[in-house]
């Protein structure tokens, strides 16, 4: 059988990589290839249409494969090409997974079966216009129901108008309040949840068509479950239990035991975790206690949380939450560790790295022939290579000096700006680990947001790279 034959399209900047580790890669593989390396230095910067002007397919190619930055539809370049065209990684230095190494981290499919309550915290001290705002931003981030959180102590009169409000734009409400008054007019106005019933207030209950969340009598005990649970369960009311999550260093580990213990008494019944007490009590960026707590819940099978997001590390709880029931409700379903499934919530470090060695770099700077500059962050340092030029250095500040100790000509004010920029991304990526490419954002998973680049007026006649494609999409 024919070993199939892939046309690579790179630009000038990219050459001497991709051709070092095809050399390794195809026979590896198994495939044979040609490389068409175009006229222009960013190979991020092209466009399908620019590049069907200007590619020159071998005739032994089975298909082609092109930068994974080239935005746009391909019909361009397939037309011209006569073969099925596909878009590669992002970086060239991810080939070997590409080509069926180490799976790389994929969308998650849409399934999971947690359901998310994301409570409004102190509803009475907000208007209206204000909830029904967070409301709206909530659900878009994923949450099931809207969470109307009250103030203990005076009776809040507006709790049935801000129900109201909420319903009549499409969202499903729950009232979390011990206080009987509330409650009812909180269920009167469309509320299908109550958070939360005990031996205070469950005869107040028993009349009210809604579904309950029994929490213990006392805190960080069981008691009390039984009765509640009973009482309900013979007016004909739904619930489910939660036994109360305690923070770390108030009891968290017995906190844990009592919802194995829960479990195992109620093995059918429904359950919920109030997953706040972890993410806005501890110093930590939430997303991965989010992840440690969903991974939990899903194999206890507690359908359902409460999370909010009041503290400005835990600001992004309820997305975090969203992904993370999609992620541990696929690592359960298949029996592995939730790894290389999806990289949306590796968002302070990338997963892995990929670096050059000197030697690539220094033949980069003798093979370039404009003076324009190449901004790499590796091997602990930060390198600035250019025509005939590679300077390397941790400190971009230093980095810039030595620079500057050339006497350029290319750098004007626009272009220090931008290089200032270019190296301060750069040196994020360094100092946390990350990659970097030139150009591109950097890569903050489900926070990561999309880079506008706009060219700034230049002091001199030559043209910077990212003008080379300018004008021929």
């Amino acid at each position: 059988m024919q070993a199939e034959h892939i046309h690579f399209v790179t630009g000038r900047l990219a050459e001497f990589s991709l051709r070092t580790r095809l050399e390794k890669l195809g026979p590896q593989i198994g495939f044979d290839y040609t490389i068409d390396v175009l006229p222009i230095t960013v190979a991020a910067l092209m466009r399908p249409k620019w590049v069907a002007r200007r590619m020159n397919v071998s005739s032994a190619a089975t298909k082609v494969l092109l930068p994974g930055y080239c935005q746009g539809s391909l019909s361009a370049i397939e037309e011209v090409a006569g073969v099925p065209v596909e878009r590669g990684p992002k970086d060239l230095r991810q080939l070997p997974e590409f080509f069926g190494g180490e799976e790389m981290p994929r969308p998650l499919q849409g399934r999971y079966d947690i359901e998310i309550i994301a409570e409004i915290n102190s509803c009475p001290k907000l208007s209206l216009g204000q909830i029904v705002t967070q409301a709206k931003q909530y659900a878009a981030d994923g949450a099931d129901i809207i969470d109307v959180g009250c103030e203990p102590g005076d009776t809040w009169t507006g709790v049935a108008d801000c129900v109201k409000a909420l319903k009549d734009n499409g969202h499903r409400v729950s009232i979390d309040s011990m206080n009987s008054i509330e409650i009812e007019a909180a269920v009167g106005a469309g509320a299908e949840l109550v958070l939360s019933v005990n031996k205070s207030n469950r005869e107040a209950a028993l009349d009210l068509d809604a579904q309950f969340v029994v929490i213990p009598d006392e805190p960080h005990m069981l008691e009390g479950f039984d009765a509640t649970i009973n009482m309900l369960h013979k007016a004909g009311r739904s619930y489910r239990i939660d036994p109360i999550l305690d923070p770390i260093g108030c009891g968290f580990a017995h906190s844990l035991a009592r919802y194995f213990e829960t479990r195992r008494r109620f093995p059918d019944a429904e359950m919920m975790m109030g997953i706040g007490n972890l993410t806005e009590l501890t110093d930590v960026d939430s997303a991965g206690v989010n992840v440690l707590l969903l991974g939990f819940c899903q194999e206890l099978e507690i359908r359902s949380v409460l999370t909010t997001q009041v503290i400005n590390w835990a600001r992004t709880s309820v997305k975090e939450c969203d992904l993370a029931r999609r992620l541990v409700f696929e690592a359960v379903r298949e029996g592995i560790p939730p790894k290389r499934l999806s990289s949306a919530l590796v968002a302070l470090r990338d997963d892995r790295l990929y670096e050059n060695d000197e030697q690539a770099l220094a033949e980069l700077a003798k093979n370039i022939k404009d003076n324009n500059y190449r901004i790499f962050a590796e091997r602990d340092e930060l390198h600035v290579v250019s025509a005939g030029l590679l300077k390397s250095h941790p400190n971009p500040y230093q980095l810039f000096v030595e620079l500057l100790e050339q006497q350029p000509e290319n750098i004007d004010a626009s272009h220090a700006f931008y290089l200032g920029y270019e190296l301060a991304k750069a040196k994020t990526a360094l100092t946390l680990g990350k990659v970097y490419q030139q150009d591109q954002p950097l890569d903050w998973g489900y926070l990561s947001e999309p880079e506008q680049f706009v060219r700034l007026p230049r002091n001199r006649r030559r043209k910077p790279p990212q003008e080379e494609a300018k004008g021929e999409s």
